[in-house]
């Protein structure tokens, strides 16, 4: 690759300002959920969070008693395989059990049209994940079938619109919003997102997911979703850092 072809490489986020020109920005948020069993007493480990300093938020797990996941977030990948690394190796999560089948990990990405990129890409997937009136949470990766990425951009445009929608719908209505994360290359089943609902109550966030499955995108042209992590937050960091 010659330095002309270099110069032409351009990984930056894309929005539009207010006069529709096309702006751009090298910020996102990395984040990570990591599972664990075996955990007998979930709020002995929230100490240890707060005092290390930890940004993110434990969440207990519906579908195991003694189930836990912990969500973090730096704009840093470094941080994931340095200070995280190195407090996960130390008690309390030391001697916990990985369940390295929910674990996920994904970027912030923008679709083109954003007007205010730091919002779309920091500011507002930390608010969610660390907003008290979002405690319950469906965590869950999935992978597009390759007769997406055969549609033109118009089409996929609208079956996008279509899935979106919905979202929106349940965001105005106060009862669930959502964290997107782009996960390509990134996951070891190689999915392509990430996706959490996070709301008030738990049902609206299934019944999110049930009006899903009847749009174009589910329906014919995902190859995979899941596994699905649900639980109900006991701890979040403050919303500051």
């Amino acid at each position: 690759m010659n330095n002309e072809e270099l110069e032409d490489v351009d990984i930056s986020e894309k929005g539009r300002g207010p006069d529709g020109q096309v702006i751009s920005s090298e910020q996102r948020l990395y984040m990570q959920m990591l599972a664990f069993g075996e955990c007998t007493d979930a709020a002995a480990l929230i100490p240890d969070l707060a005092e290390a300093g930890i940004p993110g938020a434990l969440y207990v797990d519906l579908n195991d008693p003694q189930g836990v996941a912990l969500v973090t977030y730096s704009e840093d990948p470094d941080f994931f395989v340095t200070d995280l690394r190195q407090f996960l190796n130390y008690p309390p999560f030391v001697g916990l059990l990985p369940k390295p089948e929910y674990t996920m990990f994904g970027r912030t990405y923008a679709l083109g049209y954003e007007p205010d990129l730091e919002q779309t890409l920091v500011t507002r997937p930390r608010q969610r994940l660390l907003d008290p009136k979002f405690p319950w949470v469906i965590w869950y990766p999935l992978r597009r079938a390759g007769s997406f990425e055969q549609l033109s951009a118009q089409e996929q445009r609208v079956i996008l619109a279509e899935h979106g929608g919905i979202g929106r719908a349940f965001g105005r209505a106060g009862l669930g919003v959502d964290i997107r994360l782009a996960c390509h290359g990134l996951d070891k089943h190689d999915n392509d997102f990430v996706i959490a609902l996070l709301g008030p109550q738990l049902l609206p966030l299934s019944s999110i997911v049930q009006r899903m499955r009847k749009t174009k995108q589910t329906s014919l042209h995902l190859e995979r979703l899941g596994p699905f992590f649900i639980g109900k937050a006991i701890w979040q960091s403050q919303s500051q850092q």
